[in-house]
């Protein structure tokens, strides 16, 4: 078994957009996901990117917002919903929505993301 105390869960952000890294191989063994929770604030957009070697499923917890996809496509995309990205799919979000956005990512074999992040810091979650 693994624990994983909040002390332990850093945030990454960048403007408008936190993403708290509830698992990863920075407070985590495992090799096989990483766990985060985004929350994007009115407006806030995730660019359009992809992970060679890794597929990636979002799940929509709150808000309402736009899948930003491959060769310019959109999708809605609001609470409920659950997406699954495989390797090199490329994918966005941008919230379009009246409140923050927050969805959880699973993401498999686990990445470290915070080279996509300006700051890190403690999660205050």
């Amino acid at each position: 078994m693994e624990f994983i105390k909040k002390e332990s869960i850093c945030e990454f952000s960048n403007p408008g957009v936190v993403s708290e890294q509830l698992l990863n191989p920075d407070n985590s063994s495992s090799q096989r996901v990483t766990i985060t929770r985004v929350h994007l604030q009115i407006g806030a957009c995730r660019p359009r990117h992809c992970h060679t070697d890794s597929e990636q499923i979002w799940v929509a917890l709150k808000g309402k917002g736009r899948l930003l996809l491959a060769d310019n496509g959109e999708m809605d995309f609001s609470e409920g919903d659950v997406v699954r990205f495989s390797e090199s799919d490329i994918h966005g979000l941008l919230n379009t929505g009246d409140s923050e956005f927050i969805y959880f990512s699973v993401t498999s074999p686990p990445l470290h993301f915070g080279e996509a992040y300006k700051e890190k810091h403690k999660s205050a979650f």
